[in-house]
């Protein structure tokens, strides 16, 4: 394993949206509003993502156990995600955004799954930025979907366990991405809450009071100008101390 500086950007970075209802309640409105806030934010990271260095971004929705907030909580954020598909897909297609979704389908409501199908297929050759929703997502389940599945999938040309692994974490190819170099938490919490756990084992780790509903592109700029003063070691010994 080498030492590295990370002089360029990270090239994939996965975000916990955090504090939308926070945000929405110190203002005296309620949670809803600040998943409606949130949903603005999302295309205004996106666009901005790609002059970063930025070609996968990972974005975390909607958790398995986010299942247990109020059911008119939940309904609204479902709401409200499938009022961001109807308007988004078209302008992410032609900005060359490609969209894919982590997690179950089973439990969406109202159609959802299919429109997230729709979405996929809709944005599949966009190359400028890969954009991934965890919806319904567990790291944890999708680590054990994984591991029950080892055994009866073929490794292909080349491939290692690991990277056999790490390619039956995600139930579409087409969803498959490098790990994660830039993991950010909005919201002041310090925790990863069962977020792409097998892909942070060597993400450089960014807390933020900044809710998510505040967090726009200069936010995100200043996080990636934050990664590159980090020495990416990867177990390594610093290159200052090699010699000690």
């Amino acid at each position: 394993m080498k030492s590295t500086l990370s002089v360029s950007g990270p090239s994939h970075v996965a975000i916990v949206l955090d504090g939308n209802g926070r945000w929405a309640l110190a203002r005296g409105q309620g949670r809803s509003a600040g998943h409606e806030r949130g949903a603005q934010r999302v295309r205004e990271i996106a666009e901005a993502a790609p002059s970063l260095g930025i070609g996968t971004l990972t974005l975390y929705v909607f958790s398995t156990d986010n299942w247990r907030r109020p059911p008119a909580e939940v309904a609204a954020l479902f709401r409200i995600l499938r009022g961001f598909l109807r308007r988004e897909v078209l302008t992410a297609a032609e900005r060359g955004v490609k969209l894919s979704f982590l997690g179950r389908r089973d439990r969406l409501p109202g159609g959802l799954a299919d429109l997230l199908g729709d979405a996929e297929r809709a944005t599949a050759q966009g190359r400028s930025l890969h954009l991934r929703l965890a919806i319904d997502y567990s790291a944890r389940d999708a680590i054990l979907g994984a591991a029950t599945r080892l055994s009866a999938a073929p490794a292909q040309d080349g491939e290692s366990e690991r990277e056999r692994f790490a390619r039956l974490l995600v139930e579409q190819p087409s969803a498959a991405a490098p790990d994660v170099d830039l993991l950010i938490r909005t919201g002041g919490e310090k925790r990863l809450s069962d977020f792409l756990l097998w892909e942070c084992a060597y993400a450089e780790l960014l807390f933020t009071k900044r809710a998510w509903p505040d967090f726009d592109a200069r936010a995100l700029a200043r996080a990636c100008v934050a990664f590159r003063r980090r020495e990416r070691r990867f177990g390594a010994l610093p290159k200052r101390r090699r010699s000690a």
